[in-house]
């Protein structure tokens, strides 16, 4: 099973951004694993990019803040498909144990609204 093997350790900035002090990793499938995403120090990160008025049932940070920075670098470099980054957002919260609901609704949301770096 994919894993996260490195903490994330955070620096609150303005504007609810968030920068990385050390590089993050997940290992996707069984350790030991060559297929890494690694996350540089000082990655910039809103988090999870929701709308305020939804922040009381899904605030930026939560369970899933680890898979919502891996989504952010993804996005940020167009790495892989826009479905590949989406894809691994919803492997990463189940990793972190997000509930079901949410994690469904944090997929779909990002399917179908999110835009990152990829061209149309």
């Amino acid at each position: 099973m994919s894993t996260f093997t490195t903490p994330a350790n955070l620096r609150m900035l303005d504007n609810f951004k968030w920068e990385l002090l050390t590089p993050f990793q997940y290992h996707i499938g069984n350790l030991p694993s060559d297929d890494v995403i690694e996350v540089p120090a000082g990655f910039v990160t809103d988090l999870a990019s929701t709308p305020r008025l939804l922040w009381t049932i899904l605030p930026p940070h939560g369970q899933y803040a680890k898979a919502a920075i891996l989504h952010d670098y993804l996005y940020d470099n167009a790495t892989g498909s826009k479905r590949y980054a989406d894809d691994v957002y919803l492997e990463a919260m189940e990793v972190l144990g997000v509930a079901t609901w949410r994690r469904r609704v944090m997929y779909w949301a990002v399917r179908w609204f999110g835009k990152g770096n990829y061209s149309s």
